[in-house]
């Protein structure tokens, strides 16, 4: 008898522990918005952390990828955003091949991170000349949280290459086919994209299978 009261009582405090680590989280995030709104700041849906990746071509290794994410700077007010952005190197004067990264705090880059891995990305591949424009475009619509589906979005990315730069957007969960085609012509919606641009999705398990972010993608115009 006193073995399962101990045990029932154990039970509580864990699921106690839960529950008190999801309220400091909440907490938290009250306490920040309560102080920007006091600060005369304007607070953003999320907080966002931009990321650059610089490496030599050649195969993709989890070591060594992981090893060349670099965090820049995180932001979680408008005002935080503009600083930010406005000390960014511009698309155009980006070395190749490079990736910039703008992510939701707490999610990497990364295929394997728990957000992503059940996830997958829509790809826009660009002439380099009109990249930066609708890069720019992109972050402003994740930053203002005015794509459908915005809880489901991870984060966006600029890669940057030798004949093109290509534009991904990430999401959590590739099997949920309204959200991924919801998310398609969000994207589309807000890009104002030109007749003709082909969109692409692939899910992250699939990268991880081939080692690679853009081959043998789904085609879905």
């Amino acid at each position: 008898m006193e073995m399962t009261e101990k045990k029932e009582a154990e039970n509580n405090d864990t699921q106690s522990g839960a529950v008190d680590s999801t309220d400091d989280t909440s907490k938290d995030a009250e306490e920040r918005h309560a102080r920007d709104l006091k600060a005369s700041l304007h607070p953003l849906k999320h907080k966002f952390v931009f990321w650059y990746t610089r490496r030599a071509p050649g195969v993709r290794t989890q070591t060594s990828y992981e090893d060349n994410i670099k965090k820049i700077v995180e932001f979680s007010t408008v005002e935080g955003f503009w600083v930010c952005y406005c000390h960014l190197a511009r698309a155009s004067t980006l070395p190749s091949p490079t990736d910039l990264h703008l992510f939701k705090e707490g999610i990497r880059p990364l295929w394997e991170d728990s957000a992503n891995s059940n996830g997958g990305k829509w790809i826009i591949r660009f002439k380099k000349v009109v990249s930066g424009r609708f890069w720019e475009d992109l972050v402003l619509a994740l930053v203002g949280d005015q794509l459908e589906y915005g809880d489901n979005i991870c984060g966006a990315v600029l890669s940057v290459r030798f004949n093109e730069d290509i534009l991904s957007v990430w999401n959590r969960n590739a099997s949920d086919h309204q959200a991924v085609m919801a998310l398609r012509d969000a994207i589309k919606r807000h890009l104002k994209l030109p007749h003709g641009y082909v969109m692409e999705y692939k899910p992250h398990d699939a990268s991880l299978r081939d080692n690679s972010s853009y081959r043998n993608t789904w085609l879905r115009g």
